[in-house]
This record gives C-alpha cells, structure tokens and sequence, in this order.
C-alpha cells in the first residue's frame, strides 16, 4: 500500500493538467448523479481554488506588468496595438452574430413583477466614468478590490519609473516576479481539485430543471458563443496568420476554456492565461500586459449576452428594430462589455443600458436581468470561457503574425 501510493502520486505528476481537470470534471458529475448530498459539501473545495486564484491574480499582474517593463530592453519589440485591434474586432464581431441569430431565431421571455436587488449603470458614460475612476484609484484600494485597470495603470507607471534605477533594482524585482509566478504554478495544480468540487456542488443543488423553461434562450446564446468560438475567430486568426487556425482556437479553447467556465471569472482566471502564454513561447513583456488587460475589455461572451438578452425582450415587447438600431446595439454592446466586471455575472448589470435604446423601462429591463440570474449556471460559464480563452488566442495571433511578417 506504501509503496503504491508514490506510484500513483508519480504517474498524476506525469498525467497533463487538462487531462487531470477532465478526470476531476468526470468524478464530479458522477458524485453529483449518485451521491448529491455528499456532492454539495464539496463547495468548500471549490469557494478555495477560486478564492486563491482571485487572492494571486491581483498581486501576479502587478508584479509581473511592473517587472516585465522595468526589465524591457530599448528596441524589443511588443505586439500590444495589434492585440488591441483584435479585442475590439472581436468583441464588435461577437454583437453583430447575436444580432443576427436574434434576428433568425427570436427569443420570447415570461416577464414578471420580479424585483432584483442590484444597481445597473445609467448611461455610457457612466461606464466610461467608472472605468476613468478606476485607472486613478488607489493603488493599495485597486489590489485589495481586484481592480485590473487600476492595478495596470500602476504597474505601467512603476514599471517606467523603476527602468531608469540601478540594475540591482531591476534584478529583485524579475526575481520577486519569478517567486509570485512559482506560487501561481502551485496554485493551478491544484485545479482538478477545484474543478471537481465545483461541478459536484453546482450539479447537486441546481441541476438543470430550472433551465428547461429558457431552452430556446440558452440554445441562441450558447450557439452564438460556439460560432464565435469556432467559426468567427479561427477567421480572423487565419487572417492574422495565413495558416489552419483550429490547432491553436483548439488549445486555448480546451487549456484556458475549461477552466474559465468553471471558475466564472476571467479575473480568476489569468494566472492561467499567462502560464499557458509562457507555454506557447509568446513575448513576456506583451502578454504580461495583455492578459490582464483582456480579462476586463476583451468580452465577446459579455456583447453575446447583452445583445441577445436585450433583443428576447424587444422582441416579447413587439418592439420593431431596423437595421441603423441594431449597427447601433451592436455598438453599444460592445462598450458596454469591455466595461463589463471581470466577475460572475459581470455582464448581466449592462442589459438595461441596452434596453434603454428601445425605451424600455428599467422595471421591465431588471426583470431580464433577473432571467440572466436564472440561466447563468450555463450562460455566465460559457460567456467566462469565451471571453478568458480568447485572451489567450488574441494575444497570440498577434504574436505570431508580427514574426510571420518579420521573417516575410
């Protein structure tokens, strides 16, 4: 027995970690059929992979932004405006698609007198006013809140800052960064563990009865996620790379996807992003940026789910839509997501803003956020996996379109 239980601690070692979070997504869903009191106990182990996750994340970026420009070397190249221009087409893209399988297959809500206690923006400009405020928060305020624009801007800043100091300076803070990346490392083996409680403990007290009522809701936002998963970027891949797209759409999908869906946050999940950036070979100083940056303005998932959500209660309302309103949602949208939060649920609290182009009132508007809250046991997940391993994919398509067109 002794000598049994370090061969098989040896042979997990040499098991890869995706192959490890589908055996804990399979024992999961197994308790949660068989044993479903059991399974809900298991939320503890889950609460503590996404509590650690969110506890490095924060503290991760901010090194590693810092250190990654403190240590940037005069003529090194980085590949972080073309990233951009993909998030935005991205996200953009991701609207237009609801727009249009909303238009093809229309979604009907049951609309109630229900009342959600939560607070959605006014307007865009308060979005952009909250994201402005965020840039200049307090440093300290913007670690402890998670606050990722924040802690960029001051990571960006101290990192200019700490390029001009001595060069003992600059080699403490690459190995502070090496040390904070050591205990990510420690951090995401642990996923299995996570995964599999999570799932145990979902499955066991929700189930998916509650969801039979929305099929045709879900079946619109979830097909418009996998078309844009699979069809939308691995186009605009190819068109970035000029070769089979589907290998690297196809990895990132299954190494940063799985796991985004279960944690429900892109936030948390960019520990993960950046260790599989290392893996695939991508510039330090660009994805140490881009990353974090994509996990709070790089939301296709989110502009999904604003769009089609807003677009199943006009067409309940009888509202018409022409073609110059729905450029304009899909517009909207799009703002509206990259000001969407890097947590749970994070998108829901934008569909009124979307409403109010149509004149629907907010009573009416927070009803639909109420269903949001229904379906997201699917809808948050799969939006979350969309928008985390996109991330990923961008930052490197980018990457590798810019050595593609240096060695041309």
């Amino acid at each position: 027995m002794s000598a049994s239980f370090p061969s098989l601690l040896h042979r997990l070692k040499r098991t890869s970690l995706v192959t490890q979070i589908i055996l804990g997504l399979i024992a999961g869903i197994a308790l949660a059929l068989f044993a479903p009191d059991v399974a809900k106990s298991t939320a503890f182990i889950g609460k503590v992979f996404v509590a650690a996750l969110k506890a490095v994340a924060p503290i991760l970026v901010f090194v590693l932004v810092m250190a990654s420009i403190a240590n940037h070397k005069h003529g090194q190249e980085t590949h972080i405006r073309p990233i951009l221009f993909l998030y935005l087409l991205g996200t953009f893209a991701a609207a237009v698609v609801a727009v249009v399988a909303s238009t093809l297959f229309p979604s009907s809500l049951v609309l109630s007198t229900q009342d959600v206690a939560v607070t959605a923006p006014g307007g865009i400009g308060e979005v952009l006013q909250s994201l402005l405020l965020s840039v200049v928060d307090n440093p300290v305020s913007a670690l402890m809140n998670a606050n990722f624009i924040g802690i960029l801007a001051w990571a960006i800043g101290m990192g200019v800052a700490i390029r001009h100091a001595g060069d003992t300076t600059r080699e403490v803070l690459g190995d502070l960064s090496n040390g904070v990346t050591l205990i990510v490392r420690l951090v995401i083996r642990f996923a299995p563990l996570g995964i599999f409680g999570l799932v145990a403990s979902t499955l066991a007290t929700s189930g998916f009865g509650a969801l039979i009522g929305y099929a045709h809701l879900l079946a619109v936002l979830l097909g418009c996620m996998l078309f844009v998963a699979l069809v939308m970027n691995p186009v605009i891949v190819f068109w970035k790379l000029r070769r089979n797209p589907y290998p690297l759409v196809l990895m990132c999908l299954r190494e940063s996807g799985i796991t985004a869906f279960f944690t429900r946050s892109s936030a948390a999940n960019i520990p993960v992003n950046l260790e599989l950036s290392k893996r695939l070979g991508l510039h330090e100083d660009t994805y140490s940026v881009s990353i974090p940056l994509g996990a709070t303005i790089n939301m296709a998932g989110a502009a999904i789910t604003i769009t089609v959500l807003t677009l199943a209660a006009v067409h309940t309302l009888g509202i018409a839509v022409d073609i110059p309103t729905a450029i304009l949602l899909s517009v909207v949208a799009a703002i509206c997501a990259c000001g969407a939060s890097g947590v749970a649920g994070g998108s829901l609290l934008l569909i009124p803003l979307a409403c109010s182009l149509f004149g629907i009132p907010s009573e009416i508007a927070m009803q639909v956020v109420a269903v949001g809250f229904i379906i997201g046991v699917l809808q948050d997940s799969a939006e979350t996996a969309l928008n985390s391993s996109t991330d990923v994919l961008f930052t490197a398509a980018a990457c590798l379109g810019e050595e593609r067109k240096s060695l041309a």
